[in-house]
Parts: C-alpha cells; sequence; structure tokens
C-alpha cells in the first residue's frame, strides 16, 4: 500500500512516495523551492510540479506549517497570510487531480515517529518537538494525537517559546551548543511542568547534532532523537493519505 507523501515547508515543498505498511520512501526525496510570496495558487502549483515528478496518480498526505481542521487552514506562520480560510485538500485535488488529505506539518513528523521511529510502541503520554525556524509540537496520549498544539507559541520567558530555544535563534545569536542546549532544556522543564510527558522526541534539522547537546537538556523525562528528522513530515503526510492506516494515531 503506497501514497505520496509531501511536506509544504517555508523554504522547500518536498515530497516521496512510501510504503505505509513498513513507512520506507520507495526513491529519493524530490524537492523545489518554495516559491515567494508562498500564496496557495503558487504552492498548489509546485505541489502539482512534485506530482508529475512521480507521475502519481494515488492518495496523497500533505503536512501544512500551521493548523489544519478538518481541511480547513487556520495559521500561516511561514507561508502567505491568504492560506487562511483556504480549504487545503480542495486546492490540492484541484491542482493533482488526486485524493488530498492535509495535517500540521509535526503531526505528521509526530505520527511518522510514533508508528515507526522513536515513539513506536508507546503508550503513555509521547511530546514530538521540531527545532527549526520555530518550534513545533505534537503531542500523543495513548498513542492518540491531540492535533494542532502549537506549543512553540506558549509564553516562555517573557517571549514566545520558539523567539527563546528555536534552533534559529541558536545561529542568530552564535550560541555554542550547549548555550543553546541549556535553553531547550529550560523550555522542556517547563513543558514537564504543564504536561507531565513521559517521553520528550526532539526533530528538526539541528537534531542531527543531539549528542552535542543532550548533556545540556538535564530533565527528569526520558528525551529521545527523533528517526526520521527532515524525512518525518513526507512519512507522517503519506500516512495520513490513506487514513484507515492509521488506527487512530491522527484525524484530520
Amino acid at each position: 500500500m503506497k501514497a505520496l507523501g509531501i511536506d509544504i515547508g517555508g523554504s522547500g515543498i518536498k515530497g516521496a512516495p512510501v510504503d505505509v505498511i513498513t513507512g520506507e520512501t520507495l526513491t529519493e526525496r524530490f524537492r523545489i523551492p518554495t516559491p515567494q510570496p508562498a500564496t496557495p495558487q503558487a504552492v498548489a502549483e509546485i505541489v502539482r510540479k512534485v506530482v508529475e515528478h512521480y507521475q502519481w496518480t494515488g492518495p496523497i498526505g500533505c503536512a501544512y506549517p500551521g493548523v489544519v481542521r478538518s481541511g480547513m487552514i487556520e495559521s500561516a506562520a511561514n507561508v502567505d497570510a491568504s492560506w487562511i480560510g483556504t480549504n487545503g485538500p480542495e486546492l490540492l485535488e484541484e491542482a493533482t487531480e488526486c485524493p488530498v488529505t492535509m495535517i500540521n506539518d509535526v503531526d505528521a513528523a509526530g505520527i511518522a515517529e510514533m508508528a515507526f521511529g522513536a515513539g513506536a510502541g508507546r503508550t503513555d503520554v509521547v511530546m514530538m518537538l521540531t527545532f527549526g525556524t520555530g518550534i513545533g509540537s505534537a503531542m500523543f496520549v495513548n498513542g492518540v494525537l491531540a492535533p494542532n498544539t502549537e506549543f512553540g507559541h506558549l509564553e516562555f520567558n517573557g517571549m514566545e517559546a520558539e523567539h527563546y530555544a528555536a534552533s534559529r535563534v541558536h545561529e542568530e545569536l552564535n550560541l555554542s551548543y550547549e548555550e543553546w542546549g541549556a535553553r531547550v532544556g529550560e523550555f522542556l522543564r517547563h513543558l514537564q511542568k504543564l504536561f507531565s510527558p513521559d517521553l520528550f522526541i526532539l526533530g528538526g534539522g539541528i537534531s542531527k547534532y543531539f549528542s552535542k547537546f543532550a548533556h545540556m537538556l538535564e530533565v527528569p523525562t526520558q528525551v529521545e532523537q527523533a528517526t526520521f528528522r527532515n524525512q518525518a513530515g513526507i512519512i507522517g503526510a503519506a500516512l495520513v493519505g490513506i487514513p484507515s492506516n492509521l488506527a487512530g494515531l491522527a484525524s484530520s
């Protein structure tokens, strides 16, 4: 059973066919830079090109960088504001002539990790966090997704948490991995007090350097590096493309 997973990001739109039974990508991913401005029609055109690249005619799951509720887009942090109020699946189905399901991008990444990665088999409270331009989040309770959590926008130290501990801050302030890791640890301890998770999974591009900052986290909760890193959104989106395969992990 296969689906095409597509991950819409602020800098790139990438996709690959995925075996939804094993979670394996079946080819190298194909990536096109995100158009600027990233309006719905401009992004839909790039998605169409990804679909044409694979000559795809089956189901598509699409990860979107914002809140998605019953297919309706409710936020647009890293794409054009005109996305808000758009019916995402309807737009992309018109562009691709394929059935499309959409989900928040970090929810998609979390689904991949829960199905095949660092959270596989867990039935307690698991929180996935991705660190990039902002901080994305996904939370699972007994294997079931609580969608669109957006914990990166929680107020923390007088600002939004992602302005304090996103990997962008590590670069902009020229912090060492230890200095940045200490900030992440502060935020994890804050989340621990609020939600009492049993496992944190850390993803995003900077997660490949996990060994350089893990010792600075100092949180009384298990913390694991994400298994799929930047592929997680593609894999999770593909799983969402065939909802009957999810066994309750997500709703969209």
